[in-house]
């Protein structure tokens, strides 16, 4: 049970951060440009926090302790199936080629590419319905997990799914009058407090666990991030039911995953940013070059204090809390290894800062994901399709009811959700393998056309879909590649058997954000018309820049845990080479950013 200081604690945050929403909310009212975007008028190292405030979820941050607790840390190569290392793409180059297109929506970016004929109505249609089932399936996974952590710590006897449900009804009160703005800059708020819970939270795990009691909680393999082809990682006699996890799973053969998992990542972060809270924040930074540093920002911000928090978390557990989860039998639920961790190893006021941090963690989260939604239904059905002429106040209110309506959607799907586990996976593996293909090759090759794009889309998800209802309870990741070959095949047959879209807007496209890849005929136009104008040459400094980055980012991961258990031959690696990769990027990245 909770103490009168951290109740209060908790109640005051909540109370204060409703509040801020509501009073920042009258800024929003204006049009749909500062309902969504929050008129470009947001700094781009603000938008920055505000996204990274968006990614430190705590139905993902139950997710993240329970995989350092059964895999250490080799648990932090398991996100790249979402994957992480996208943020790294957006930073080098994906985040400017968006910005450029100065529009409100991912879907009517679409029309940039495809026009607005009949293939690039359905293209446009078709992303709308991806983001509408993206949104969806947050909220349902954003729902069920903090219904489940509620319900450890607030004092009353309610069911995980009530919890969840005033919890989202609370945060609604803000989200739907206030926009973006509301959702900024609360999230920035919530940032810090989960900054300096986080920050706390390792240097408790420091003082409290040290290596010989670590050592005694761990099988052999635990501490190194290297594998081989097999996990090798064996709990008998220490907690035999996670080797039972780790079956369920599916990660024994950890070489095949990692390779599964790197080949989707690779294609997925190519597609650029999914139409949801992310690319949001990319179409409000007020230039292309502002637009790749608030990318940039999201990882320097977001990885080292949150692993901190995620790592402390996990040790903790594994020096206290093996006896009670041995109790528990083959049954024991990992995701409540974080409530567990913080109810019993952390002093009365930090519970109650950090319990009010996580709940921050889920309204930032569900906030950005709230305010992504009505721009689809509002601007790219109703203001395209329905009603162009409509007053700024009609669309603002029919913002409200689309807000209102995703989350009453979102809620129905949480009451149906089988674990936080199976909804990250569903999301990252299934409903993104059938995004993957058509928005790489919207980016890299000219003859991608409206008709092939919508094929593409409507074939990956309908497979999604399919998934989840044939085999729900088998890892979705498996069926990754065949979503991707159906809809790779919907790309290029409906692309083949069908007219190229009309050259003035593949022109344009080309003109304005300046891709490289497979454009030749169109840049061959392009240049007979206007010899001045400059392609873009710069495919292998990208690459080579989002190598780096990406051992930058996964050091930023790793490095806060080595500091937690007191690795010190891994503290100085991994300081030497956060040096080196930041070195590299100031000079071949961020020094050469243009607009």
């Amino acid at each position: 049970m909770l103490k009168s200081l951290d109740l209060i604690i908790i109640f005051v945050y909540l109370a204060l951060t409703i509040g801020i929403g509501i009073w920042i909310s009258k800024k929003a009212s204006k049009n749909l440009d500062s309902y969504f975007l929050g008129s470009k008028a947001v700094p781009w190292y603000i938008l920055g926090i505000s996204n990274a405030s968006g990614m430190f979820d705590i139905s993902g941050t139950m997710w993240l302790v329970y995989l350092i607790f059964v895999y250490g840390l080799k648990g932090a190569w398991i996100p790249w199936m979402w994957p992480v290392f996208n943020q790294i793409f957006l930073m080098v180059y994906l985040s400017s080629w968006v910005r450029r297109s100065n529009v409100l929506t991912g879907a009517e970016w679409i029309t940039t590419r495809f026009g607005d004929k009949k293939g690039g109505k359905l293209a446009h249609i078709s992303v709308v319905i991806f983001a509408l089932m993206s949104v969806t399936g947050f909220l349902a996974y954003s729902f069920e997990g903090i219904g489940k952590f509620a319900a450890e710590f607030l004092p009353w006897d309610l069911a995980p799914h009530t919890y969840g449900l005033i919890i989202t009804l609370l945060t609604s009160l803000y989200v739907i009058k206030g926009g973006m703005f509301s959702v900024v800059f609360t999230e920035v708020l919530q940032f810090f407090i989960m900054t300096i819970s986080s920050f706390a939270i390792g240097i408790i795990a420091m003082i409290k666990v040290s290596p010989d009691m670590l050592a005694n909680a761990i099988p052999d393999g635990w501490k190194t991030i290297w594998f081989g082809w097999k996990l090798d990682l064996d709990w008998t006699g220490i907690l035999d039911s996670v080797n039972t996890k780790i079956q369920q799973d599916e990660y024994s053969f950890f070489t095949i995953i990692m390779m599964m998992m790197l080949f989707k990542g690779i294609l997925v972060s190519l597609a650029g940013p999914a139409p949801n809270y992310d690319m949001q924040r990319v179409l409000a930074t007020r230039s292309p070059k502002e637009a790749s540093k608030m990318s940039g920002l999201v990882s320097l911000v977001l990885f080292f204090p949150r692993y901190m928090m995620i790592g402390g978390l996990a040790v903790l557990a594994l020096a206290f809390f093996l006896p009670e989860l041995r109790a528990m039998g083959p049954n024991v639920d990992f995701e409540m290894i974080l409530p567990y961790a913080i109810k019993n190893f952390l002093p009365v006021g930090l519970v109650g800062l950090l319990i009010a941090g996580l709940l921050a963690a889920f309204m930032s989260t569900y906030a950005a994901t709230v305010n992504a939604a009505p721009a689809y239904i509002v601007n790219d059905i109703y203001k395209k399709y329905i009603n162009p002429n409509a007053s700024d106040k009609k669309y603002i209110r029919l913002s409200y009811i689309a807000s209102a309506a995703i989350i009453i959607l979102g809620i129905l799907f949480g009451y149906a959700a089988q674990s936080v586990n199976y909804w990250t996976m569903w999301i990252v593996s299934a409903l993104w393998g059938g995004y993957a293909a058509s928005n790489v090759l919207k980016w890299y090759w000219w003859r991608l056309n409206g008709y092939g794009y919508f094929w593409g889309m409507a074939g990956g998800m309908l497979c999604a879909a399919c998934i989840s209802l044939i085999s729900p309870s088998n890892n979705p990741l498996f069926a990754f590649p065949i979503i991707l070959a159906v809809s790779t095949l919907g790309c290029i047959i409906g692309s083949l058997l069908t007219e190229p879209d009309d050259e003035e807007v593949l022109k344009n496209f080309y003109t304005r954000v300046r891709p490289w890849g497979f454009w030749g005929p169109v840049k061959k136009k392009v240049m007979a018309e206007n010899p001045s104008f400059k392609p873009n040459k710069d495919f292998k400094r990208d690459m080579f820049n989002i190598i780096i980055g990406i051992i930058w980012q996964t050091t930023l991961v790793v490095l806060p845990i080595y500091i937690i258990i007191r690795e010190k031959t891994s503290i100085i690696n991994g300081i030497v080479i956060l040096v080196i990769t930041s070195f590299i990027l100031k000079k071949n990245w961020y020094n050469k950013l243009e607009d």
